[in-house]
C-alpha cells in the first residue's frame, strides 16, 4: 500500500481521506474507537480562536477563520452558526482592546458568510438577563458548533467510500524500515498479528505520538512536546437562547458556556499540564471547581461541581516552538507542526504535532504536500469543496433540508427528526427509508434510539460498543435511561435483534 496512517483521530482520518481522494492506497489503524480520544473531547467548536490574536498567531486566526466557512459548507449537518457573547468586565481587557481585536477577527479570514461582531447593552437585551447587574453591555461574535466525534466518523466514512481501509481495535505493534518500504505488525483485537507494508507512515496518534516515536525506534522531541489536559462539564440548562457566552477569567484565559443536547450547559475548558497515560486522564476537583467558579463569577445563578451531570476531559500534544517547559499551558500555540523523517533511500516517517480541529483539513493537505516526493505523482487538492458523507444539502441551506424532511417522514416526532438529520443529514434516508411509522423503525431503546439507526452505526460506522453509540457516535448517554443502556449493551453484545 502506500500510506498507514496510526491514529483515528481528526487528524489521522484527514490524512486518510485526503490521500484516499488522490488515488492512493491507504490503511489506517486505530488502537480503540474512532474518536475516543482527545477528538471526542473538545470544546465542539470550529472557530478562529478570538485569544490566539493575543499572542499574535495571525497565521493560524486566518487559516482558521478560513476553514470555518469551508466546514460549513461541507458539514452543514454537523457544523453550524453559532453567536457568542462576551460580557466586558472591568478590570480585566479594556473595551477598547476587545473592540480592536473583534474587529481584526471579522476581517482577517476573507470572505465570511456569519454576521459581523457588534456592541450590546446587556441591561436592554435577553442575553443580559441571565447575567449579574454589573454586566452592562459587551459585545457578540459569530463562530460555529461542530459534533467533533461525528467530524472524525464522517471523515473515516469518506475514506473508506473512496477506497481506504480502516480498522479499529487494531493497534500498531512495531515497525521497521526495509529498504523502501515500510513493515509494520499490526494487531486486531482477539487476532493473531500480521504484517503489512507501506510506503509511507504518518504517525497521527495524538498524545501517543511521542509513543509511537520510540516504538519505532526514533527519538521524540521531549523537550518541546507538551501534554495539556482541557476539562470539561456539563450541567442542567443555566439560561434560555440559541447563544453561547464567552466568559473572561482573571488568569487571562476564557471560558465557554455553550447550550448543549437540549436540556444542558456545556462549561469549559481548563488548560492543565499533563503526564501519565493519556487514556488515564479524568476531571480533578480541581477543573471542577475552576469552571464552576468561572461562570459563578457572571451568572446570577451560583453553579458547583456537584450540578455536572456528565464530564470529560482529553489531552492535547501541544507543540512547543521554544522549547520552555516552564511556559504556561494557556500561552503554548494550538497550531500544528509537521515533522518528516526521511533519510535517503528510505521510506518517509510524517509525525503530526499540535493542531486543533477546525484546522485538520488543511493539516491533512500539508501532510500530502510533504509526502507527495516519496509517493510519486498523484492527484491535487480536492477537499475543499467536497461535501461529508450527509453534507450534500442544496446551497448548504440545512433548515430548508430539515423542513422538506419533516415533510416527508410526518409521523416522526420533532425532536428525533432534529437529532437525526442534525447527525446524518442527507443519509437519514439510509436510517428512516420506507418506514411509515415509529414501529417500522424497530424495537426503541428510549431516548429516540430505535433499531434501525443501531443498525446502520454498527455496519457503517464501526461502533461495537454501547459506549461507542451513546458518548460518541451520538450523545444519547445524557437521555437514556439506565435499563436502556443495559438493553443497548445486551443488544450489541448478543449481534441483534432479540438480544436481552
Amino acid at each position: 500500500m502506500d500510506v498507514l496512517v496510526i491514529g483515528g483521530g481528526i487528524n489521522g482520518v484527514g490524512i486518510a481521506r485526503d490521500a484516499a481522494g488522490r488515488g492512493l492506497s491507504v490503511l489506517l489503524c486505530e488502537q480503540y474507537d474512532l474518536a475516543s480520544g482527545t477528538s471526542s473531547a473538545s470544546t465542539k467548536l470550529i472557530h478562529g480562536g478570538l485569544r490566539y490574536l493575543e499572542h499574535l498567531e495571525f497565521r493560524l486566526v486566518r487559516e482558521s477563520l478560513a476553514e470555518r466557512e469551508v466546514l460549513l459548507n461541507i458539514a452543514p449537518h454537523i457544523v453550524w452558526p453559532l453567536r457568542f457573547v462576551l460580557p466586558h468586565h472591568r478590570g480585566l481587557r479594556p473595551a477598547s482592546v476587545l473592540r480592536f481585536g473583534l474587529f481584526v477577527y471579522d476581517h482577517l479570514g476573507g470572505n465570511r458568510r456569519l454576521p459581523g461582531a457588534r456592541r450590546l447593552h446587556l441591561q436592554h437585551h435577553p442575553a443580559g438577563a441571565p447575567l449579574k447587574s454589573m454586566f452592562t453591555y459587551g459585545f457578540e461574535y459569530s463562530d460555529c458548533w461542530v459534533d467533533d466525534a461525528r467530524l472524525v466518523v464522517l471523515n473515516a466514512l469518506d475514506a473508506e467510500e473512496r477506497g481506504a481501509t480502516i480498522l479499529t481495535h487494531t493497534a500498531v505493534a512495531g515497525a521497521r524500515r526495509n529498504g523502501r518500504v515500510w513493515e509494520v505488525e499490526i494487531r486486531a483485537s482477539g487476532a493473531p498479528p500480521r504484517t503489512v507494508r507501506a510506503r509511507a507512515l504518518v504517525n497521527a496518534a495524538g498524545p501517543w505520538v511521542a509513543d509511537v516515536i520510540e516504538a519505532l525506534g526514533g527519538h521524540p522531541p521531549l523537550d518541546r512536546l507538551r501534554l495539556v489536559k482541557g476539562s470539561h462539564i456539563v450541567v442542567p440548562r443555566l439560561y434560555d437562547g440559541d447563544h453561547a457566552y464567552c466568559f473572561q477569567g482573571s488568569d487571562g484565559r476564557v471560558v465557554f458556556a455553550i447550550p448543549y443536547e437540549c436540556h444542558y450547559s456545556l462549561i469549559g475548558t481548563t488548560e492543565v499540564s499533563f503526564a501519565g497515560q493519556p487514556e488515564s486522564t479524568g476531571v480533578s476537583f480541581e477543573e471542577r471547581s475552576y469552571l464552576c467558579e468561572a461562570v459563578s463569577r457572571y451568572f446570577e445563578q451560583l453553579v458547583v461541581p456537584e450540578d455536572a451531570v456528565w464530564e470529560y476531559s482529553g489531552v492535547r500534544p501541544l507543540y512547543d516552538d521554544e522549547a520552555g517547559q516552564s511556559a504556561e499551558p494557556g500561552t503554548l500555540t494550538r497550531d500544528y507542526v509537521l515533522e518528516l523523517d526521511s533519510p535517503a533511500g528510505t521510506p518517509p516517517l510524517l509525525n503530526v504535532f499540535g493542531g486543533k480541529i477546525t484546522t485538520y483539513r488543511r493539516l491533512a493537505e500539508r501532510a500530502l504536500a510533504l509526502l507527495g516526493p516519496a509517493l510519486g505523482r498523484q492527484a491535487g487538492e480536492w477537499t475543499q469543496a467536497a461535501a461529508l458523507p450527509g453534507g450534500d444539502i442544496p446551497n448548504a441551506d440545512f433548515e430548508s433540508f430539515a423542513t422538506a424532511t419533516a415533510a416527508r417522514w410526518p409521523w416522526l416526532p420533532r425532536p428525533l427528526l432534529h437529532r437525526l438529520v442534525r447527525a446524518y443529514g442527507t443519509r437519514v434516508e439510509r436510517i428512516v427509508g420506507h418506514a411509515a411509522s415509529l414501529a417500522e423503525l424497530g424495537r426503541d431503546f428510549g431516548g429516540g434510539l430505535h433499531e434501525a439507526e443501531l443498525e446502520y452505526l454498527v455496519n457503517v460506522e464501526w461502533a461495537c460498543s454501547a459506549e461507542d453509540v451513546l458518548w460518541r457516535r451520538s450523545k444519547l448517554g445524557l437521555h437514556l435511561q439506565a435499563s436502556g443502556q443495559r438493553a443497548l449493551g445486551a443488544w450489541l453484545s448478543g449481534g441483534g435483534a432479540g438480544a436481552g
